[in-house]
């Protein structure tokens, strides 16, 4: 992908590679905010804003290479798309939200995001998160904060997080902080991915959903799909009829291999945003 790096800015040329909206609303990441024609994204404790001009994106930063890996802009999208376009069922979808990237995104705020993301939704889910940020992280930019340290989540009792609005989630949270350290977390990236999931699986508060949610987007895992109500429609309106969601997973794995989570995010995105 074309793209030019300066001392606070990235351009990025290749437009049909690379859409903020597709990246940042396809379900894989909370922490951006659109106004107008222009994003806003504050993972850990860096801030962008993303400006669409004519010929060009440009990502205005002062953490530049953060962004650059972020982003994962070093990675050929077109060569998996390429690969991705001889399934007859990706066509649609790949041509709709060509501009996806996954992300690169921490494991320790992917994994708290996602627990907080079960039986919700995406409002909430932010709304959740910036309060966790505003009360316990640090002033990134105006009205912007840092996402919470390990320590200082660890350090709130159930009350704290339902105050925040996690609801029945709280104590999840809580215990959760308390099953598993950073250290600890990343050590699980030595296992395999059917090790490591059981491991995810677990943890309280990480079902079969979050669990791939968690391998996807924060340990970067390609053979794994993460099976919702989007994905349950689209395999019953596809494939076949089938409610059982690990049957599904297992036959999309199989089918798209070490692609798989770029094939889900494609197939998510279209069914979630162009059929409801």
């Amino acid at each position: 992908m074309k793209y030019e790096k300066g001392d606070n800015y990235i351009k990025i040329y290749d437009k049909q590679d690379f859409n903020p909206e597709h990246i940042l609303e396809c379900g894989q990441v909370f922490c951006y905010e659109k106004f107008d024609n222009k994003y806003i994204v504050f993972p850990k404790d860096k801030y962008a804003e993303i400006d669409c001009e004519e010929n060009y994106y440009i990502i205005k930063t002062k953490d530049v290479d953060f962004f650059e890996n972020w982003f994962d802009l070093k990675t050929d999208y077109s060569e998996i798309k390429k690969k991705l376009n001889k399934f007859e069922i990706l066509q649609k979808p790949i041509s709709f939200g060509n501009g996806i990237r996954i992300l690169n995104q921490d494991l320790f705020e992917v994994l708290i995001s996602f627990i907080i993301s079960a039986n919700n939704n995406i409002k909430r889910i932010k709304l959740i998160l910036n309060n966790l940020r505003k009360n316990l992280g640090e002033q990134v930019k105006d009205n912007i904060y840092s996402f919470p340290t390990y320590q200082k989540l660890k350090d709130c009792n159930v009350e704290f997080f339902r105050q925040m609005g996690a609801g029945y989630r709280s104590e999840y949270l809580f215990k959760v902080l308390r099953q598993i350290d950073i250290e600890q977390l990343e050590n699980l990236s030595k296992l395999n991915t059917i090790q490591l999931r059981n491991n995810l699986l677990n943890l309280c508060g990480v079902g079969p959903k979050v669990a791939d949610c968690v391998l996807l987007f924060g340990f970067h895992r390609g053979d794994v799909f993460p099976v919702d109500v989007w994905i349950n429609k689209m395999y019953n309106q596809f494939y076949q009829p089938l409610d059982n969601r690990e049957k599904i997973r297992n036959n999309l794995v199989s089918q798209f291999g070490y692609l798989s989570g770029y094939a889900q995010q494609y197939l998510f995105y279209y069914q979630r945003s162009f059929l409801k």
